[in-house]
């Protein structure tokens, strides 16, 4: 639990930690000693500090607190995918997935406690919110990942994917803090070309990621391009119809020029047949992009059931004599309930 009256020294920027060190009558080097230890180095205690001073360490302990996020517990899929429990300072619960595969290291990481948007097939959707996890707590995620792809694969990180629990444009600031932390030259030092957001599909947030210069890359959770069905699973779409994010889109991409990613979850006799294929590769038209066909993986909670195999192959097939590249994802950590809509936490104790 937070001690009280401590400050969370990792809510502060550099020029804001050096006006703190300041007011402690200690040199403005040291502040930068510390960020570094913070963000660079990743350490989680004052003691860590080993090129400060016993009573420097020991002023900072008592004034400050780092609240870090540790792994509550971890379970190890069949596939070698690994879901952990982060519990998180306050108490509260988040989970993350490591994805290994031959060519990358995938860490997926959680944005919320819990989610507010109900999406129906969605087992986070099925939880309250609670709060926004700080940009510190997204960041500590992505160190312990790293950590755990070190330790059973020999590699380090190579990818990350906001997609974990909540949704990261509900908790806009500290996801574009986590995101400058963890690929500032000062921070973790990652490409942004190495980090996909994902959004429901909040349109005012994704022209504030054009006006900001977002780097990184963007996709969105589709599932369906008629508005009646995708207000079905997805009852965001009744205030962000298909209209405002096709606007929404066309606007960030003018911007950025970042082509987008288009996830869509292929559900038997929901949105599997040709005429659905035709009404995706339409809303396809409006900006550079691919389309990510996703396994439905089952949840307690929904009727939803994945598609048939060769409606899926007859889907794709259809997109990409239209020209647009398409992939079918094949999903990683279902027997642990690590997979795309599986993450709930279920325990917290």
């Amino acid at each position: 639990m937070p001690v009280k009256n401590k400050i969370d020294i990792r809510s502060l920027d550099l020029s804001q930690l050096q006006q703190h060190f300041a007011a402690m009558s200690e040199p403005a080097y040291r502040a930068k000693q510390v960020y570094q230890w913070l963000w660079e180095k990743s350490a989680r205690s004052f003691v860590e500090m080993s090129n400060l001073s016993k009573d420097l360490r020991q002023k900072l302990d008592e004034q400050y607190a780092i609240n870090v996020v540790e792994i509550n517990s971890s379970q190890f899929s069949n596939d070698h995918t690994i879901k952990s429990a982060f519990r998180l300072f306050d108490g509260n619960v988040v989970e993350g997935v490591l994805i290994p595969m031959d060519d990358r290291m995938t860490a997926c990481v959680s944005s919320q406690v819990g989610c507010s948007l109900t999406c129906k097939f969605c087992a986070t959707g099925y939880m309250d919110r609670k709060r926004n996890l700080n940009a510190d707590e997204i960041y500590d995620q992505v160190v312990l990942i790293d950590q755990q792809a070190k330790k059973n694969y020999n590699a380090p990180l190579t990818n990350i994917v906001y997609m974990g629990m909540g949704e990261p444009l509900l908790n806009y600031a500290n996801v574009m803090k986590s995101i400058e932390r963890i690929t500032a030259p000062d921070g973790l030092n990652m490409s942004y070309k190495r980090i996909t957001v994902s959004t429901a599909g909040i349109s005012k947030m994704i022209k504030k990621l054009a006006d900001d210069g977002a780097k990184f890359n963007l996709a969105l959770s589709l599932h369906a391009a008629n508005d009646q069905k995708r207000n079905e699973i997805m009852p965001i779409n009744e205030q962000n119809s298909l209209k405002a994010l096709a606007d929404s889109l066309k606007y960030y991409f003018a911007k950025t020029k970042n082509p987008v990613t288009y996830e869509y979850i292929v559900f038997n006799n929901f949105n599997d047949e040709i005429e659905d294929a035709i009404e995706l590769a339409k809303f396809c038209k409006h900006v550079p992009c691919k389309v990510n066909l996703i396994e439905y993986n089952p949840i307690q909670f929904a009727d939803f059931t994945n598609a048939e195999g060769d409606k899926i192959d007859a889907f794709s097939n259809y997109l990409k004599n239209q020209g647009i590249t398409t992939n079918i994802r094949r999903s990683r950590g279902k027997d642990i309930d690590a997979a795309c809509g599986q993450l709930a936490v279920k325990e917290q104790n």
